[in-house]
């Protein structure tokens, strides 16, 4: 094992943490960073497991609400209809992501010029819907209609093109549907749970016969280094984008972007 494998697994997983929960597209960061330091995974699996890092910091987080929820699931029919509708947005992008799984990873992670514009075209989506004049009317995460839920995991499908960003698709399919910055954010944290819960479990059953016990130390250190900064991104994001909306990550995605174009141009 390599030391500049290991350090450059450190780098990738702070930047999964970093980038996991705000709406930039955590996948594409990697993706592109790891083209640029000559990082290769086997069967790209390094970019998805280290993201169990990530859900393991929300879920600490979130720890005593999960519990809460537990228990009375059996009794209380609120939490049965926040349950269900996180399934309900959570169901699109699964079955779409398990039918497409060798395309998205084959043909779209192999495209750092793709993922450059997705991630200008996502800025300057998410620019523009944080500056409209939009009038929320749900600000309760437990209480939106079933049909709002569902909608929402349709946005979460464009996520799965490399770039778009899976908080970024569904922060903003919330935002035009009514919901206040922050249960947007909120929400998407919730609905991040199944989904890489899911992505996680598939793709290690898919390269369950190209990893090698030589991977477990690199995914090990990029999934430490994943929770650290997961951990602090979650405490911190809705108070921010309470307070000062989406505009930051927007720009943040157009120099990210813009600058990942030029560097292919110049050095392919």
């Amino acid at each position: 094992m390599e030391s500049q494998t290991i350090v450059e697994a450190l780098l990738l997983g702070l930047l999964e943490g970093l980038t996991e929960f705000i709406p930039v597209s955590s996948t594409g960061h990697i993706l592109l960073a790891g083209h640029f330091l000559g990082f290769e995974s086997t069967g790209k699996a390094f970019e998805i497991l280290i993201q169990l890092g990530a859900i393991l910091a929300i879920l600490s987080v979130y720890f005593s609400k999960l519990w809460q929820m537990l228990i009375k699931l059996p009794s209380d029919p609120q939490t049965r209809h926040f349950v269900i509708g996180i399934l309900l947005a959570f169901l699109p992008a699964a079955v779409i992501g398990a039918l497409a799984h060798d395309f998205i990873k084959t043909i779209l992670f192999e495209s750092p010029r793709l993922i450059c514009i997705m991630l200008i075209i996502g800025g300057v989506v998410l620019l523009v819907v944080d500056r409209m004049n939009l009038k929320p009317v749900f600000h309760d995460v437990e209480r939106f209609p079933l049909g709002l839920y569902l909608k929402i995991g349709l946005f979460q499908c464009l996520s799965l093109i490399p770039g778009t960003s899976r908080s970024g698709s569904t922060i903003v399919g919330a935002l035009l549907m009514g919901v206040d910055k922050r249960a947007a954010a909120e929400f998407s944290f919730f609905l991040a749970m199944p989904t890489m819960v899911g992505a996680f479990a598939f793709d290690l059953y898919k390269n369950r016969n190209v990893l090698t016990s030589a991977d477990v130390p690199i995914i090990a250190v990029g999934f430490v280094a994943a929770f650290v900064t997961a951990l602090f991104v979650v405490r911190y994001l809705l108070d921010y984008v309470s307070r000062k909306g989406y505009s930051l990550f927007g720009w943040w995605r157009l120099v990210v972007g813009i600058v990942g174009l030029a560097a292919l141009t110049v050095w392919g």
